[in-house]
């Protein structure tokens, strides 16, 4: 029995040494480059020199930078929201079609992912721009009268970055409504309970670990994200993804654009963390409640 034991044990760990070595170098060793070379200075031509320093940190909490941050974290947290409030519904209404018109729905969901991301975010451009077809129409038939949407880059990038990445919301709700099972709101409308009680005391609890598992889809490369800022903003934001690609690209200052990279890595970190004792509460409280 222990010889089975160990021969068991043996070949999954020989089954997990491919996966193992590419976490290994393909992402513990990025990172814990990356973090040493936060440590460096910046070279004469760039790139950086082995000079131990604090400074690239020091300059991180500079106000500007951290306004930067905020304003990242801020529109990851909106985007990731909006996602929410709209994927919810529309992943509930799937679930409950037909079939042929779930997998009809669900093509359309990921159609998207079928074209170029930048060509995604020109296509949401050019619908809803200040010169778009939108806004002339709602010009024409008289329900504005200057261009409006669009017109603002912070609402442009928005509405950008919640068209992108929705489908990471919508997806895993999706799946655990086409299993959900329908008798229990059944009874807990027997049991008099009306339409938003039902929700708020009896689905969401059930799906909030999803709800925290698609949020962390979502706000992770929210978080980071620098090519849809730079298209829908049309350069006149900065956040996180902007100015790490500035400091990498352009200044070649790859120090400090290292800090700002293991600063974003901690904001994520402890997003994630707070995600998983959230989660943890929610699973307990459950199995306290059966």
């Amino acid at each position: 029995m222990g010889s089975r034991m160990r021969s068991t044990n043996y070949a999954v760990g020989l089954g997990a040494a491919p996966y193992m070595a590419w976490m290994l170098f393909f992402l513990l060793g990025p990172l814990v480059f990356v973090l040493m070379v936060s440590f460096q200075q910046k070279g004469l031509w760039g790139g950086f020199e082995f000079t131990w320093t604090l400074d690239n940190y020091r300059r991180v909490v500079d106000g500007l930078y951290i306004k930067v941050l905020a304003s990242s974290v801020y529109l990851a947290l909106m985007t990731t929201f909006s996602c929410l409030m709209v994927g919810y519904p529309m992943a509930w209404f799937i679930a409950r079609q037909s079939p042929s018109m779930r997998k009809a729905l669900l093509i359309l969901v990921m159609l998207p992912f079928m074209s170029n991301f930048v060509v995604r975010a020109y296509a949401v451009k050019f619908l809803l721009g200040v010169e778009g077809p939108l806004n002339h129409f709602l010009i024409y038939i008289g329900a504005i009268r200057d261009p409006f949407l669009m017109a603002d880059p912070t609402l442009a990038i928005w509405f950008g970055m919640v068209t992108n990445y929705l489908p990471f919301m919508v997806l895993p709700l999706y799946v655990v409504f086409e299993r959900f099972d329908v008798s229990i709101l059944e009874a807990a409308r027997d049991l008099g309970a009306g339409s938003w009680r039902i929700w708020w005391r009896v689905l969401l609890p059930l799906t909030t670990p999803v709800i925290l598992a698609g949020s962390t889809l979502v706000f992770i490369p929210a978080l980071g994200e620098f090519v849809i800022p730079d298209l829908m903003g049309g350069g006149r934001t900065m956040f996180v993804g902007n100015l790490l690609a500035d400091q990498f690209l352009k200044a070649r200052d790859w120090p400090f654009g290292a800090s700002i990279c293991v600063s974003a890595v901690s904001v994520v970190a402890l997003f994630v963390v707070m995600i998983k004792l959230m989660t943890n509460h929610t699973v307990k409280a459950g199995e306290d409640f059966k």
